[in-house]
């Protein structure tokens, strides 16, 4: 008896030791490190900046969506709590979350099964689903916020837009460009878990918080850009082009639209968008008749001729070199001043009055008005186009670059001569970043550059009246605009790969006071392959819309115009 009283004691004084130690000496450490292994940390996403148009129209923004995860191992150890089939495991967390999800019980049952310690269930639910399933408090089951990518105007400005991936990395288009500034910093949150891995609701946590990306104000204008490609898509259906672009901008470069025919909805963009890049941009093509704009600007800021000199200018003529250059069709020799060589379109013309500027004056002003040069547009992918030095142009090319053969621009820089001339001869570099709008809300507009003077305003007024020649008197009369007085010139250009015909008009409205630049551009039509049949009538509805659209006043006084020939 004595023996077992001394054992007992003995054990009850090695307890009590012990306890002491425990909570005593040690408690607090243990204490620690049981919270410690409590603790998880999630990462708190910075939002992603919107993307809108001149007038606050969202083009692309974030919302908030959630992830729901799954760690297997922890699934295995659920055990029904007051439910009324008993079910534990994988097939009890299945039957309880399934029907949240919208989900099918067994499905999801076969994916709670095995060794991993993280599973993503279901994306992008919304949080009142969200909600629901945290209330669950299912062993094993998580719920993370992400930040979804919604683009609510679907195909409108897609091209210009772009998408971005599961990530919330940009992948194309302006989400591409800006991703640095649009992308938000991410925070993180430490916080008590229970065996589930679920929130212990009043445990310890902490929060670092998260910073928003800044937002973007385009200078397009999302109605205008939607009127732009429904017109493009409706006229390559007509006429069966291989495609086009459209570009509607300000003489101050502003791009008010940007529109292409393989438009395509970067809420779902598939296969096309991953590789595409914008083809107002980035495809090239020889310009034709429209760059004789800048022959005529040339030789009028150099003196070798004026808007009234006199030409007689048959349908063809023969280079040095013994080739032979065309007018678009057959004709008897005319009398054309400089101002109907340009208004008639006249190839033969425009060399009688190229000629008199040296290879290295018209390579000169080809460069001046951007050829070979990229914009500067904020646009991923541009292409540069192509202008070889004078030294290495061969056999006609001398003559040819006089008429828009042997160059070849962008849709934007083609767009871009035209707003030079129609910006009193100031170039200036073309932009879609209207602004920037922090987290906090302070918006500050984008710098611009000061731009370069290629001709002086008189030249470019000069070039303008003859360009209202070419719509009134010449080939662009489908381009006309009721009201509303119109500068302009048509082009056709032979294309090489793939062959066929660029047929285009680009135009400035209201030529008494420019307020908005238009170039339409199609490739290979099979209705026609003249700019003035089949791109000046797209011409005229669009820019007619847009002069609408922006509130500008008809044109007063009617234009006085150069005689386009003499006797």
């Amino acid at each position: 008896m004595i023996a077992l009283v001394t054992v007992m004691s003995l054990v009850l004084v090695t307890f009590a030791a012990r306890l002491v130690y425990v909570q005593g000496i040690t408690g607090p450490e243990v204490a620690l490190e049981a919270r410690a292994n409590r603790m998880t940390t999630a990462q708190v996403l910075g939002a992603r900046g919107e993307i809108t148009d001149a007038n606050g129209v969202v083009l692309a923004t974030s919302v908030e969506r959630y992830h729901v995860t799954i760690n297997q191992r922890q699934v295995a150890n659920y055990r029904a709590r007051g439910s009324s089939d008993g079910l534990g495991g994988a097939a009890g967390v299945a039957s309880r979350l399934a029907p949240v999800l919208g989900m099918n019980a067994a499905e999801l049952g076969g994916r709670l099964v095995g060794d991993r310690g993280y599973v993503v269930v279901a994306r992008n639910v919304l949080p009142d689903v969200a909600r629901e399933v945290r209330a669950l408090r299912l062993d094993g089951v998580g719920v993370e916020r992400v930040a979804s990518r919604v683009y609510p105007k679907g195909t409108v400005a897609g091209n210009i837009v772009g998408f971005v991936n599961s990530k919330g990395e940009g992948l194309q288009g302006l989400e591409y460009a800006l991703h640095e500034q649009l992308k938000g910093t991410a925070g993180e949150e430490r916080y008590e878990r229970g065996k589930g891995g679920q929130q212990i609701p009043g445990g310890e946590s902490a929060l670092t918080p998260a910073q928003d990306g800044s937002s973007a104000r385009l200078t397009i204008d999302s109605d205008l850009q939607w009127k732009a490609e429904e017109q493009l898509r409706a006229k390559v259906a007509e006429t069966g082009a291989d495609g086009g672009a459209i570009v509607v901008m300000r003489p101050d470069g502003e791009v008010l639209a940007l529109a292409e025919s393989t438009a395509f909805d970067p809420n779902a963009p598939g296969d096309q968008a991953t590789t595409a890049l914008s083809k107002s941009v980035s495809e090239i093509f020889e310009p034709g008749s429209t760059s004789k704009v800048v022959t005529m600007a040339a030789a009028l800021e150099t003196g070798v001729v004026g808007p009234t000199d006199r030409f007689e200018v048959a349908d063809r003529w023969t280079t040095p070199h013994g080739e032979t250059i065309k007018d678009s069709h057959d004709h008897p020799v005319e009398k054309l001043t400089a101002t109907g060589i340009f208004a008639e379109s006249s190839n033969v013309g425009t060399v009688l009055i190229g000629e008199r500027l040296s290879k290295d004056q018209r390579y000169q002003y080809l460069s001046a008005f951007g050829f070979g040069t990229r914009t500067g547009i904020e646009m991923p992918g541009e292409s540069a186009g192509q202008l070889r030095t004078p030294d290495d142009w061969h056999g006609r090319d001398e003559y040819a670059v006089l008429f828009g053969q042997a160059v070849a621009v962008n849709a934007l820089q083609a767009a871009s001569v035209f707003a030079t001339i129609a910006n009193d001869g100031l170039r200036v570099e073309p932009r879609l970043i209207a602004g920037w709008t922090s987290p906090d809300g302070q918006y500050t507009p984008s710098t611009r550059e000061p731009g370069t003077q290629v001709v002086s305003p008189q030249t470019a007024q000069t070039v303008l009246s003859m360009m209202e020649s070419a719509v009134d008197e010449g080939t662009g009369g489908n381009a006309a605009i009721p009201g509303y007085r119109v500068a302009g010139k048509t082009g056709t250009a032979q294309r090489f790969n793939p062959s066929g015909y660029t047929a285009s008009f680009i135009g400035v409205a209201p030529a008494d006071d420019p307020q908005v630049v238009t170039a339409v551009i199609l490739h290979n039509p099979r209705s026609s392959i003249f700019g003035g049949t089949v791109a000046a009538p797209v011409f005229s509805n669009v820019t007619g819309y847009a002069l609408q659209q922006l509130g500008i006043a008809p044109s007063g006084a009617p234009a006085t115009l150069y005689p386009a020939t003499w006797e």
